[in-house]
């Protein structure tokens, strides 16, 4: 499920009718003092992250001035909530509380439909307090089942206020707020949609206000909902990084598979053997190889899952995107032992990242499931050479397995001689041996440039579209190892008097990357050069340095 901050949360509130105080959201201190200013009065200023205990961690402040409300928008700004600074904070006018209610809209898994909770007492363990008295009213909770289209029934909320303290007068706007909840819950598909507290003010003419709230929308529904200003249709618990973002817009854009990326960590913890990438496929088995990765004593950069038959290019984007993360000292893969996909598409995926990233550190992959001895066997060839260990692993070897001789290679990697920078890399026949780059002696990963062929991008290569990139063949090559090519790219390509040519229809070469990733990746094994495919990574900005030409 997509959450949505409070302020976003508030405005979607505000568009159905219901009051919420007056302010709005800022971004740094100086922003928070000119709206305290606007507002005028004591406000309140609250951090927008997503716990539940913002009070308790000083997420939560009062101020009677705009320079008290910028000082405490300074100190919350930068404050961490597990991992992830705060970005945001929300600054509203204060409001002065006679009663406190709660009211929820949500979708009752058992029922199948919505249903809704009304306390005439805010605060927490409303949910436990109904489940005890059954929803019928007792301990001021009533539960409330709703047509899927009409909501609750307002004759049984009115009874529901008739018996409660609460002045006659605000029983009318309670009733138009409860239904206004369902409705804004309804036209945006939320899964649930909570105001705690909704507050009745102690004002000369009371108002009803949600003085705050939790929203979440349902993941398949967001794209229907540009206004809620979703960025990713997840439930994270943290804004979005900028990898996140990156992470997100290349799954959507290639639907073979699927592709869930999440930051957890951007240092090793205290303790910690070191931070590692994590790349799982399948959940349950990725589940547990990550518990089997932190039993020897890792610290988890990030959570990623490829799987249900993902294409080389989604693997490959993936491996990028883990590998822009700076500090790692390993790359560990494994998921699901018995997965139906076909493992060697994911091993030329992560062999053509490995390959680009000149990969330095450590790697353990497990590739258990279909044609996992044939997917091993590309990995591990295709990445020999390099200054960091490859192994592959199949469904037999258990994750606890592999997670040892991972920390085992760690080790090595760390405690060892530092890795000489005279080692040089085997390279494509057209190019000759170089030396890795500076810093390949780093024990510890740090984010690079991809390295290139020599011939990408210049007048005299010839280049086709390819879904999400660009085929590049060397025509110098070509002339010689043509016959090589052509045999390891699936029917794709021909010669046309000494020139490469398509023996398809141009729209249909651009649905064949898998294959042409493929072709890459063998004639590379097989020591041919002159052909390799370029693949755009959005939002993706390499740090400055040498891209390593004549590769």
């Amino acid at each position: 499920m997509a959450r949505l901050h409070e302020y976003q949360g508030k405005a979607l509130l505000a568009r159905h009718g219901i009051v919420v105080p007056r302010g709005r959201v800022a971004g740094s201190a100086e922003e928070a003092g000119r709206i305290a200013r606007e507002v005028g009065g004591r406000v309140v200023v609250k951090m927008q992250a997503w716990t539940t205990n913002r009070k308790a961690l000083g997420g939560v402040a009062f101020a009677g001035s705009a320079e008290e409300a910028a000082g405490h928008a300074e100190r919350m700004l930068g404050m961490k909530v597990g991992n992830f600074p705060v970005v945001q904070v929300l600054v509203e006018e204060m409001l002065a509380i006679k009663h406190e209610l709660f009211v929820s809209v949500f979708i009752d898994d058992k029922s199948r439909g919505p249903a809704m909770l009304v306390s005439l007492a805010g605060g927490s363990g409303i949910e436990e307090r109904a489940h005890a008295s059954g929803g019928g009213g007792g301990g001021g909770v009533r539960r409330f089942e709703c047509d899927v289209k009409s909501g609750p029934k307002e004759a049984e909320v009115r009874a529901f206020l008739a018996g409660s303290a609460l002045p006659r007068e605000v029983h009318e706007p309670l009733v138009a707020a409860v239904r206004s909840v369902f409705g804004a819950a309804r036209a945006n598909e939320a899964r649930s949609l909570e105001i705690n507290p909704l507050v009745v003010t102690a004002d000369a003419h009371p108002r009803v206000v949600a003085a705050d709230c939790r929203v979440t929308i349902d993941d398949y529904a967001v794209f229907r909902h540009p206004e809620l200003g979703i960025e990713i249709a997840r439930e994270l618990d943290h804004p979005p990084t900028e990898l996140e973002r990156i992470a997100y817009a290349a799954e959507q854009a290639d639907h073979r598979g699927t592709f869930y990326f999440a930051q957890m960590n951007t240092v090793a913890l205290a303790g910690s053997r070191g931070l590692i990438g994590f790349h799982g496929a399948g959940g349950g088995g990725s589940m547990m190889s990550m518990d089997a990765i932190t039993n020897e004593g890792f610290t988890i950069a990030n959570f990623c899952d490829t799987s249900g038959n993902p294409s080389p290019a989604k693997v490959y984007r993936a491996a990028r995107i883990i590998l822009s993360q700076p500090g790692l000292c390993g790359y560990f893969g494994s998921g699901s032992g018995v997965a139906s996909q076909e493992q060697y598409w994911s091993a030329y995926g992560l062999a053509k990242a490995f390959w680009e990233m000149e990969l330095n550190i450590p790697a353990v992959i497990r590739l258990g499931g279909n044609t996992e001895d044939r997917a091993v066997e590309i990995l591990e060839t295709a990445c020999t050479g390099l200054p960091g260990r490859v192994e592959g692993y199949r469904k037999t070897d258990p994750p606890a397995k592999i997670a040892r001789r991972f920390a085992e290679l760690v080790g090595e990697h760390l405690g060892g001689a530092e890795v000489s920078h005279r080692r040089g890399i085997t390279a494509l026949e057209d190019s000759p041996v170089v030396a890795p780059r500076s810093g390949a002696g780093v024990r510890v990963w740090r984010p690079r440039p991809p390295r290139r062929p020599s011939f990408v991008g210049t007048k005299s290569a010839a280049c086709f579209p390819v879904n999400g990139g660009t085929l590049w063949i060397d025509t110098g090559v070509w002339n010689s190892r043509s016959a090589a090519i052509i045999a390891r790219a699936a029917g794709l390509l021909k010669d046309d008097a000494g020139k490469p040519a398509l023996t398809v229809k141009p729209d249909e070469l651009m649905g064949k990357d898998s294959e042409l990733i493929a072709c890459e990746v063998e004639c590379r094994r097989d020591g041919v050069g002159g052909l390799f495919v370029e693949l755009e990574i959005p939002g993706l900005h390499p740090p400055p340095g040498d891209r390593g030409g004549g590769r």
